[in-house]
């Protein structure tokens, strides 16, 4: 069993998760995801790393509760466990050597690109982050992104905190304005599309965390599939993180969409199961 050692709320469908994972914590790099089963009859969900500390042995993950596995996941509770905790999966983040990033979270997305930010900025490299929600109600992990960051942005979609608008708006004007050699966006899928196209005209490299349907994280069952430069590639092994300029963004939605339906249908069962 691997025990939570703490438990955060970030907003009203949010969990921050840290577990005991000493092994893990040693190796895990930005960029790279585990998958967390709770119990013997439980799905397998994976979630890229939040945070790690190799010292304390923690490894942390930000769950957000929309379906039947995640809600039960965050009902447990500090000292409560999982069965199964495999990691680290997935390539770590190829960073290169940039000197001004802009690294781009939307929504959850913000706890994944946390750490590639938090990398960065220890490494010395001039970090602006921009932040992208909904609303205010949903804002999370401002105050860590700040101390990681050289500039900070937020947006949000009706205007009730930060910049009304999109994140590609701050991102077309930072670009028009100054010299950046990376951008890093984790998000919506249609978020990171149009990142990617606004990053293309200025020859930015671009990199995108994709997160399509996984069941295994070796690269046998087939079903992360995505098409990157006309090759399909498999997003367990070969990323999560891949080119934003070649990413078939399309294809991947219509991927995304697939399992719609019996997803619902989980989600109701297992509400019923739990009333």
């Amino acid at each position: 069993m691997y025990k939570i050692t703490d438990k955060k709320q970030l907003n009203g469908s949010v969990t921050c998760l840290t577990f005991d994972a000493p092994l893990i914590s040693k190796k895990v790099k930005p960029g790279q995801f585990v998958i967390i089963r709770i119990d013997e009859v439980g799905e397998r969900i994976p979630l890229t790393v939040s945070d790690f500390d190799a010292q304390k042995g923690t490894l942390t993950v930000v769950v957000q509760a929309i379906g039947f596995t995640t809600k039960k996941l965050t009902a447990l509770n500090i000292g409560d466990g999982v069965l199964d905790l495999v990691g680290p999966l997935g390539l770590p983040t190829e960073f290169g050597n940039p000197k001004r990033a802009i690294i781009i979270g939307g929504g959850v997305g913000c706890a994944i690109a946390y750490p590639q930010a938090k990398y960065l900025y220890n490494m010395g490299v001039d970090v602006t982050v921009i932040a992208g929600f909904r609303n205010r109600d949903i804002v999370i992990l401002e105050e860590e992104m700040k101390a990681v960051s050289n500039s900070y942005f937020v947006t949000t979609d009706d205007g009730t905190y930060g910049r009304k608008g999109l994140v590609t708006e701050v991102l077309k004007e930072l670009l028009e304005s100054g010299n950046y050699d990376l951008v890093i966006a984790i998000g919506p899928v249609p978020m990171m599309k149009f990142v990617s196209l606004t990053t293309k005209p200025f020859g930015v490299k671009t990199i995108v965390s994709l997160n399509p349907i996984m069941i295994d994280g070796t690269g046998m069952c087939g079903g992360c599939r995505v098409n990157v430069g006309g090759e399909t590639k498999f997003a367990c092994v070969d990323g999560p993180d891949f080119d934003g300029h070649l990413v078939n963004f399309d294809e991947l939605i219509r991927r995304n969409g697939f399992y719609k339906e019996e997803e619902s249908h989980k989600c109701r069962m297992g509400e019923v199961n739990n009333g």
